[in-house]
């Protein structure tokens, strides 16, 4: 075969589907890949013969591409509870096995990544990254200086991006799967949109069924797994990649998100016979969190923006993850703690004074004193809070709080700002219902399509109308069943 020849390959299903071969195609660590003409697929081979025929590996992504699978729905054959909604909105954040080729030889198929995912021509000035995947690296590493400015995203795209990522991670955690090479390698992400994708899916572990294939990359391979390398596969002490060893990539990614650093990598130096000695005890053995409160050995002595700069939650979940969990995996959050806590910080985020701030955004921690940990800049305009209080199953009329939200112009108002049954996840409905708007200096809560919103006053707001936040007043955004209780507070006033 010559590069360019357009070959014909088989499903199992029997349909077909063209790639274009090519001499030079780019090689994985177990998979070579071709694309179909129109570049919609990639289409995959097993660089070992021995791996393709093997029919443990061949069971597993039958399984995979099956009734595990998240992007499509339990009624076509996918995972069980799935429905086309949810199918729908995994498929854009997961490139999943769509099928099985039986011919020239056993191969996958998968979606390539969407458009978003590869760099543009005017991606930088300095480096030529048209046509390169936007793998996480590229925007936390050193190589980030080089992006164009409107590449780097802000702290609330980034934000966004962890977002995403912890709702794809929940959603295969849930099912009882595991990635097992969780990186900055199999996590491209675009923040200019705050989006996420989780590439590398057909060496999923599946407990107590389909062992791991690989062991991690470096940086994000869990302590305990990095430890028992050196022992034999089947030893009963050797830690393998599971749902716990998920649980340290992930933060690890979300915190290079949010700090363009790495948690572990600091300035300690843990051996001094060799560069290797040391690299596996600073990520394994010994591994140690540089903000780790009860062990500073390891904090760079220049950290202005840090863990505390976050809202509560999130300090709490990066300590439980990196102090207490580092070397205990039982401790660590889940990826359904991390979206919980990544949301609530979402609701809290104000916009920087400073035209100049590269981040743009920051999480409201002490609205007392709110200044933008990222270029020091206080913020001089009053802030606007929305307290959402939920009714307490079983006593009419108490209320709890549950969250609070920092209004900005033009927000959307969803229905999880409405309701306490309604949940930020992918099954929500994202219809808008209503809005903030700043007006002359004053803001407005304008009812989109919320039915049954009632002003301070107990009126009815209709749609296309609007009344004023003042603080300390308390309204309804919806006076139907399981309706939050909101109640304004303007801090920060001049």
């Amino acid at each position: 075969m010559q590069s360019g020849e357009v070959i014909r390959a088989v499903f199992e299903s029997g349909e077909t589907i063209e790639f274009v071969f090519d001499a030079n195609a780019p090689r994985g660590g177990m998979k070579h890949t071709f694309f179909t003409p129109d570049k919609k697929y990639a289409v995959q081979f097993f660089n070992d013969p021995k791996d393709a025929a093997n029919p443990l590996i061949q069971d597993r992504i039958r399984t995979i591409t099956g009734i595990y699978n998240p992007t499509v729905s339990e009624e076509n054959g996918g995972a069980a509870g799935n429905t086309e909604k949810t199918a729908a909105y995994f498929r854009q954040r997961f490139c999943w096995p769509v099928g099985i080729l039986k011919y020239p030889v056993f191969g996958i198929v998968c979606p390539t990544y969407p458009k978003n995912f590869f760099f543009g021509a005017d991606a930088s000035a300095v480096l030529n990254l048209k046509g390169k995947d936007k793998k996480s690296n590229w925007f936390t590493g050193k190589n980030r200086k080089y992006l164009a400015p409107a590449e780097r995203g802000d702290f609330r795209t980034m934000l966004g991006v962890a977002i995403s990522l912890c709702r794809s991670i929940r959603r295969l955690h849930v099912a009882g799967l595991a990635h097992s090479d969780l990186s900055c390698n199999n996590v491209l992400i675009d923040p200019k949109t705050g989006s996420a994708v989780v590439i590398d899916i057909d060496s999923l572990v599946v407990p107590n069924k389909y062992a791991p294939e690989v062991v991690g990359t470096r940086g994000y391979i869990a302590p305990e797994v990095l430890s028992t390398l050196m022992l034999d596969f089947g030893d009963p002490k050797r830690k393998l990649p599971c749902v716990q060893t998920d649980l340290h990539a992930l933060p690890v990614l979300i915190y290079e998100y949010l700090f363009c650093r790495h948690p572990l990598i600091g300035p300690k130096i843990y051996s001094s016979a060799n560069a290797e000695e040391d690299d596996f005890l600073c990520l394994g053995p010994r591994a140690t969190f540089i903000e780790d409160p009860k062990d500073t050995s390891n904090r760079p002595p220049d950290l202005k923006f840090t863990i505390s700069s976050l809202s509560d939650g999130l300090e709490r979940l990066f300590l439980k993850a990196f102090s207490d969990g580092l070397h205990e995996p039982s401790e660590r959050p889940t990826a359904m703690e991390w979206e919980r806590e990544l949301l609530r910080a979402w609701d809290k985020l104000v916009c920087c004074d400073n035209p100049s701030c590269e981040k743009k955004w920051f999480i409201l921690r002490d609205k007392n004193i709110p200044v933008c940990p990222f270029c020091g800049k206080r913020k001089t305009k009053e802030i606007v809070l929305l307290e959402l209080k939920s009714e307490m199953y079983g006593r009419k009329g108490i209320y709890r709080d549950k969250n609070e939200i920092a209004v900005f112009d033009r927000m959307p108002i969803y229905d999880w700002h409405i309701f306490s049954n309604v949940r930020n996840d992918e099954k929500a409905d994202t219809q808008m219902r209503a809005y903030i708007a700043l007006h002359n200096g004053r803001w407005l809560l304008v009812n989109s399509g919320a039915e049954g919103m009632l002003s301070p006053s107990g009126r009815l707001v209709p749609k296309g109308n609007a009344f004023e936040l003042k603080d300390g007043d308390f309204f309804r955004i919806s006076a139907k069943e399981n309706g939050l209780l909101c109640k304004v507070t303007v801090c920060n006033k001049s």
